[in-house]
């Protein structure tokens, strides 16, 4: 057979071109080639005539069978809450993070654990690991504890950032589960370009790809992020996977945070809690008693929000400051929420609430090094703005949650009851919520419920500022 060659092909009309340039010359688009192999067909004898193709079966919906997956479970709580259950026979995830945030060690005690549960004294994981050599490889799992469990035995290693020749292992091992660490360093030997260029991360990924769904292995690769924190490589990388996972927070503290942008085989809302330590990563078990351990009491500017992700009620202190500003244009520094909503509530606050704070310097953030995305955040990020602003502590004892919408009103959220009850099982008392329908508010035994509809009356409640009446409407007891 003929080695397949290479051609730089154009994403944008398909264009193939002998070497790379900037710009197509086939439909003018700038930096859009990326090298491909090209495999040429075999050719049809002519004196063998066409055998005609059986035409494909056609069935109805509620004809086709069932598929039943059984999930692999990896013996790590959180991994399995955000892939929806454990890892999925024949699958492939993508794991993706910044640099020294915990990606080859969640990778290495998911190995473990597959190893762990499967109990077989034969490989049943195989680590191909392409950025550390064996023996560092073999440090990581000692200053984890690996080297006296099943793990010890149960996975193997290969330092090989050959495609082929790592699934060619994969196919006389078996095993249950094949890590690549990572997808940027190996390479495909038919094409030219580096390890890590766009054409190399796309083959060898398909490859790859192509050994999962022939086979009963589940494949983890582990990807690299560029500078804006999206995933290197081609955009085609995440279209090949059934799962991307990412791997969150700050490198400097103590909290992870994993977090799924795509899964085939389970819900992208649900989120894993890390901690990491000398040892590891261990799970946290109440993460929403975690992030509010070294919060101050009764401090302007200090707000607490019930958040959701996924179906887990999380609590975490919105924390803002406004300061005068001491050049010319104000600065805007945002950590863990959506700057583009900040200067949303900002012209809000302005404008329904009669809290000019445009022409300051403002700063808010999320503790815990915690990214929350969800318009729930909005209240409480108004409220500590507005309490910075006006020196004036908001209750210790009270948490909050709403979206805030451009004329002053709040909007329901979704879950309301899972984050109040989340809420009083942490010692809290009170919770201003927006009012919606008063009949189908929850009713929390021995916590109260304020109900606002504007955030001028939001404010009027939790800062006690002067607005439009004070918006109360209680329940529960």
């Amino acid at each position: 057979m003929a080695r397949p060659q290479s051609r730089y092909v154009c994403q944008a009309c398909g264009t193939a071109h002998l070497r790379w340039e900037g710009q197509c010359r086939g439909c003018g688009a700038w930096d859009t080639l990326v090298e491909t192999l090209v495999r040429d067909a075999p050719a049809r004898s002519a004196r063998r005539p066409a055998v005609p193709r059986e035409p494909g079966v056609v069935q109805p919906l509620r004809a086709l069978a069932a598929l039943d997956v059984e999930r692999r479970p990896t013996g790590i709580g959180e991994l399995d809450r955000v892939l929806g259950g454990g890892l999925v026979p024949g699958s492939i995830v993508l794991l993706g993070g910044e640099p020294g945030i915990g990606k080859s060690t969640l990778v290495l005690e998911a190995a473990a654990g597959i190893a762990a549960a499967s109990g077989e004294a034969t490989a049943s994981v195989l680590y191909a690991s392409g950025e550390e050599s064996a023996g560092q490889l073999r440090l990581r799992a000692q200053r984890l504890g690996l080297l006296d469990g099943p793990a010890g035995d149960a996975v193997r290693v290969v330092a090989e950032t050959d495609v082929e020749r790592i699934v060619e292992a994969a196919r006389r091992e078996a095993p249950r589960l094949l890590v690549v660490d990572s997808i940027q360093t190996v390479t495909v030997e038919a094409m030219e370009g580096p390890a890590g260029s766009v054409g190399q991360v796309r083959e060898s990924a398909a490859r790859l790809a192509e050994f999962a769904k022939t086979s009963t292995t589940a494949v983890i690769l582990v990807g690299h992020v560029t500078k804006d924190g999206s995933l290197a490589g081609p955009k085609t990388l995440e279209h090949l996977v059934d799962a991307v996972l990412a791997l969150e927070g700050d490198r400097y503290g103590a909290f992870r945070l994993l977090r799924a942008a795509k899964n085939r085989f389970g819900s992208t809302e649900e989120i894993g809690v890390f901690e990491m330590v000398g040892s590891g990563l261990v799970e946290v078990s109440d993460p929403a008693r975690a992030f509010l351990t070294e919060r101050p009491s009764g401090a302007a500017g200090s707000v607490v929000a019930a958040t959701l992700e996924g179906s887990r009620p999380l609590l975490v202190e919105v924390q803002a400051l406004v300061a005068p500003a001491t050049a010319g244009m104000p600065r805007r520094t945002v950590s863990g929420c959506d700057p583009n909503r900040l200067a949303l509530l900002v012209a809000v606050l302005g404008r329904r609430a009669g809290i000019a704070i445009g022409g300051q310097d403002l700063y808010a953030s999320l503790a815990g090094g915690l990214s929350v995305a969800e318009p729930a955040l909005d209240l409480p990020l108004a409220l500590a703005l507005a309490s910075s602003h006006r020196d004036r502590a908001l209750d210790p004892a009270t948490v909050v949650c709403g979206e805030v919408g451009l004329l002053g009103e709040l909007r329901p959220v979704v879950g309301l009851e899972r984050r109040l009850r989340e809420a009083a099982r942490l010692g809290f008392a009170r919770a201003i919520v927006p009012a919606g329908d008063g009949a189908t508010r929850p009713v929390v035994p021995g916590f109260e419920v304020v109900g606002v509809s504007t955030l001028r009356e939001a404010l009027a409640v939790g800062l006690g500022t002067d607005g439009s009446g004070d918006g109360r409407r209680r329940s529960g007891s």
